[in-house]
């Protein structure tokens, strides 16, 4: 028997929905909310209720919380525990960290080549008013943030600075500022499984919103990228060693950029424009390891 536990939030579809698949292939059930995890370090356990996770033989991480926040990072290094004793977990823990800050994943795309919008990161307000000024607009993004929760959209306006302290007065000490692109009615979310691409979504606002987001009234449409778009995707996903991946981007007429790459989105996205169920194949994808290792 596999006893695979899923990392992930009670009553979330995906994560449910995950859970039940794992059950139909394995014959067991185990849904895991880091925030109810503890860890003895005098006696060395990793537990949640009567589950020792040492006990498991692997893990899928769907989500490991319900936001992002620099408190993620504790429970990802508990789960590297676990990693390092040998357990295999699809995607690692030690990868995951990599794209939880958003300063941090951006950063290695530009390092690896990849073509992302005009961005600038500074802790200083008159750096951030120039920036801003040369962009002429420009989003404000929170290091740790989903769907768009907590961007703002500036331009160079007389009280632009007193924006700026406002931002960074809300938490967000490092400033992330990103050139406004114009998006062509959408962006783009390409999947990818096992570094093998899956399809794209498309997010298309039903509103006058700047974003394109479910979560400021979006809707997902089924959506056929270029060669070029789909190449450069895999190339970003590829920097980040993940089993399952979705990269953001948008087509633009310099190219496609791309804004992030996640560790957790694709399955709403994939089975609502394409009817796609990811489960099943992360699922399988996930036994296919465990036997061949």
């Amino acid at each position: 028997m596999n006893k695979i536990g899923i990392i992930g939030i009670p009553g979330s579809w995906s994560s449910e929905h995950l859970a039940d698949i794992v059950k139909l292939k394995t014959g067991t059930r185990y849904l895991i909310d880091m925030a109810q995890v503890s860890f003895d370090l005098e006696t060395d356990q990793i537990r949640i209720g009567d589950w020792n996770l040492s006990s498991f033989d692997s893990f899928i991480i769907k989500k490991i919380g319900t936001h992002y926040s620099p408190g993620l990072i504790n429970r990802l290094e508990i789960l590297n525990t676990l990693s390092e004793r040998g357990i295999p977990f699809f995607s690692s823990p030690k990868s995951i960290l990599g794209l939880l800050d958003r300063m941090t994943c951006t950063l290695k795309l530009k390092q690896g080549g990849i073509p992302i919008p005009p961005t600038v990161l500074t802790e200083n307000l008159n750096e951030a008013c120039e920036a801003i000024q040369r962009f002429g607009k420009a989003v404000l993004k929170p290091l740790y943030t989903s769907k768009a929760r907590g961007m703002k959209v500036v331009d160079a306006s007389a009280n632009i600075h007193q924006e700026l302290e406002n931002f960074q007065a809300q938490g967000n000490p490092m400033i992330y500022i990103q050139k406004l692109l114009p998006i062509p009615g959408r962006d783009l979310g390409v999947v990818f499984l096992n570094n093998e691409y899956l399809a794209t979504y498309a997010r298309v606002p039903q509103t006058d919103s700047w974003n394109t987001t479910t979560h400021s009234g979006g809707k997902y449409e089924a959506f056929y990228p270029s060669m070029e778009t789909i190449d450069l995707a895999q190339k970003a996903q590829a920097l980040f060693n993940l089993d399952f991946t979705c990269v953001d981007l948008v087509e633009t007429p310099d190219g496609p950029r791309v804004f992030e790459v996640s560790a957790f989105g694709g399955f709403r996205g994939l089975k609502e424009a394409h009817g796609i169920d990811v489960a099943p194949l992360l699922v399988n994808n996930t036994l296919k390891k465990m036997t061949s290792e």
